[in-house]
């Protein structure tokens, strides 16, 4: 698959929590990074995503929101 997003990232998939429409998908990447997406729950069950499944995660730069801790 050809994509033009520069911003991709090698990663496995570290755990899955669904909620009724969406849910929380947490990515460990290559560096060691942790990383969250929200999806929804549909596109869990269509990619079939699960603990240590490979996946790369694809961020378009105008979707990034960071908040202070």
């Amino acid at each position: 698959m050809t994509l033009s997003m520069r911003n991709q990232f090698p990663g496995t998939v570290t755990s899955v929590t669904a909620g009724e429409a969406m849910a929380s998908v947490k990515v460990r990447l290559a560096g060691g990074q942790d990383i969250t997406a929200a999806i929804t729950a549909d596109a869990v069950e269509d990619l079939g995503l699960h603990a240590d499944t490979s996946v790369v995660a694809l961020i378009k730069s105008p979707e990034i929101s960071l908040a202070s801790a």
